[in-house]
């Protein structure tokens, strides 16, 4: 089957289940356009249809429609599978993990009592690491490839099973039983979808698309993420595997990194120092210089003119999470969908020097968070790039009186 010629048939489809034609009627139709269809010529449809101008946003409202019509072809599919300690692996025992959990949240959202679905919910919650970890570090080698729709419209369903913990945990503070139910039903259902994805067209499609040293590199950086439930096995040694890069876009985490800065090296020798970094008012070793950005009481990162993601602090306070995997990534693919086209206006905004500052403050739970951008210029008023700082200010906004220097 022709991908092209299969994506016009897959659009036919879509717009059918858009203009409210219902699922049953059209899944016959479905099944026989992906007959014999690998899931990477599924995904390959989709990339297809949002390169084409379906606006992800669309392919996000209907995933759910048609990952059930989806589901009939493709549980043919093989899963994905390989060695304790290869990503795929850990995500696939991540999964695993989750599927008990949520059939005791299926059940909680038929019979439970509020304690019993509050119990379910936080037993679940963990997901969510799966997933940004997905965000951050297979999302950005997969963008490589040229596959960046399918994964943008998965991190638009990550960002909506977000809200729904957020949804369920109200309506068991509030004492909402039948709304608890609701949600918990609606919320396990979801990660399912999800789950039925990743196996049958997200992971396999990654394992024909990205190289052994992809995954090495994908690998070394989980650990700044973390995991769900499992700790990652030791069979797949990523070590061995970065030691020979044939084929892949990356060797190591070095060279990943390398790569992406290697035309704005700070390497230079100053006061006699070869590791030392001239800097506008003196110079300092590199690795105290690391140093100073790790231990400033904020994150700070820096994208550059190109919209490239540079550098970003490896601190150990860090208010949003981040990985090597995000180094040479367009950053508009490190925001959700929703978010991208803020992202867009304010970069443009800089370029154009319309604005050079932009600042914004959340609440995270309990935490009051500050995250700010602000472009830079050179001395000609050339756009460098923009520096984004993010601290979590509660502590500060809840000072009061006065402490001096003295009263340490």
């Amino acid at each position: 089957m022709e991908t092209t010629d299969g994506a016009k048939r897959l659009k036919q489809v879509i717009d059918r289940l858009a203009t409210g034609a219902a699922p049953a009627d059209v899944k016959r139709e479905f099944h026989e356009l992906i007959k014999g269809a690998s899931a990477e010529e599924v995904a390959s449809m989709e990339q297809s249809l949002i390169d084409g101008g379906l606006p992800v946003e669309e392919v996000q409202r209907l995933c759910e429609v048609h990952a059930d019509i989806f589901k009939g072809g493709l549980e043919k599919q093989p899963r994905a599978n390989r060695l304790p300690g290869h990503p795929v692996h850990t995500y696939l025992a991540e999964n695993r993990q989750a599927r008990r959990r949520l059939r005791a949240l299926r059940l909680a959202g038929f019979f439970g009592d509020l304690t019993a679905i509050r119990h379910a919910t936080d037993e679940l919650r963990p997901i969510i690491v799966h997933y940004t970890r997905k965000e951050n570090q297979l999302f950005p080698f997969l963008e490589r490839t040229g596959f960046t729709g399918p994964s943008r419209v998965m991190w638009g369903k990550h960002d909506e099973i977000r809200t729904r913990f957020k949804a369920l945990d109200e309506a068991v503070a509030t004492g909402n039983l039948a709304a608890a139910r609701r949600e918990a039903r609606s919320l396990a259902g979801q990660i399912g979808t999800v789950m039925f994805m990743e196996e049958r067209i997200l992971f396999p499609t990654a394992l024909k698309r990205l190289s052994p040293s992809d995954w090495a590199t994908v690998r070394a950086g989980e650990e700044a993420i973390g995991f769900a439930w499992v700790k990652p096995g030791a069979v797949w040694d990523p070590g061995l595997v970065s030691k020979n890069p044939e084929g892949g876009m990356y060797g190591n985490l070095d060279a990943a990194i390398a790569s992406a800065t290697a035309h704005q090296s700070l390497l230079a020798v100053a006061d006699g120092r070869p590791d030392s970094v001239p800097l506008s008012e003196g110079a300092l070793p590199r690795k105290v210089l690391d140093l100073m950005l790790k231990n400033l009481p904020l994150d700070v990162s820096f994208v550059d003119a190109n919209d490239r993601v540079l550098y970003y602090s490896d601190s150990p306070h860090r208010v949003f999470p981040r990985s090597p995997g995000v180094i040479g990534r367009a950053v508009q693919n490190c925001h959700p969908q929703k978010s991208v086209a803020t992202v867009e206006r304010i970069l443009e905004a800089f370029k154009k020097k319309e604005k050079d500052k932009a600042d914004f403050w959340i609440q995270m739970g309990d935490r009051f968070i500050i995250i700010s951008y602000k472009a830079l210029y050179d001395d000609d008023g050339t756009y460098l790039g923009t520096l984004e700082s993010s601290w979590d200010a509660t502590d500060i906004r809840a000072l009061q009186g006065q402490r001096r220097l003295l009263d340490w």
